[in-house]
C-alpha cells in the first residue's frame, strides 16, 4: 500500500470542491469539513451563519507517486476564483474564503511560490485573495454533506 500525504483546501462551497478533487487520479480519499475557525465542533448551520470563523474545507489524502502537492495546487486554482475575497459565485461570507492549509514547511513554500506565480501571471485582474495558513484542527462535516453530489446528483458546478 502506498504511503499517502494530506492536503487541505478551502475554495467555496465544499460540495463541488469535493466532487472536483474526487475525479483526480492519485486522490485516494476526500472528506469535507470545517477548518480555520475559533470554536470546537462546529456544525454546518453554525458555519453557514458565520458564527465560528471556520471555512468550508476539503481534506485530501493523495498518493504523491501519482499526483504531487503542486499538481493539487494547480487544480485548486482551477476549481474556484482565487481572486474573489470571502465568497465564490453566489456564496458569500468568510466561510467560503480561499485557503491553502499546509501540513509542513515544504507545503508552505510550495503554496507561497504557486500563489506568487499565479499573481504574476496576470490571469486575474484583482489580487489573489487566497490565504495560506498552517493546518488547524479539521472538524469533519456531518455525514449528509460527505459526497453530496454523489448522493444527490448534479455536477460539481465548477
Amino acid at each position: 500500500m502506498a504511503v499517502t500525504q494530506k492536503a487541505c483546501f478551502a475554495a467555496g462551497c465544499f460540495w463541488g470542491v469535493q466532487a472536483f478533487f474526487d475525479e483526480l487520479p492519485g486522490v485516494t480519499k476526500t472528506t469535507v469539513g470545517y477548518c480555520g475557525g475559533h470554536s470546537d465542533h462546529p456544525t454546518y448551520k453554525q458555519v453557514c451563519r458565520g458564527d465560528t470563523g471556520h471555512a468550508e474545507a476539503l481534506l485530501i489524502e493523495f498518493d504523491p507517486d501519482i499526483i504531487s502537492f503542486n499538481d493539487l495546487i494547480d487544480k485548486f486554482w482551477e476549481c474556484h476564483n482565487p481572486s474573489q475575497s470571502n465568497g465564490q459565485g453566489p456564496d458569500r461570507g468568510s466561510q467560503y474564503r480561499s485557503l491553502i492549509f499546509y501540513f509542513n514547511p515544504e507545503q508552505q513554500a510550495q503554496a507561497e511560490a504557486a500563489k506568487q506565480q499565479l499573481a504574476e501571471s496576470g490571469q486575474y485582474q484583482n489580487p489573489i485573495a487566497t490565504q495560506i495558513e498552517p493546518m488547524a484542527t479539521f472538524f469533519e462535516a456531518e455525514e449528509d454533506h460527505q459526497k453530496y453530489h454523489q448522493k444527490h446528483g448534479g455536477s460539481c458546478g465548477i
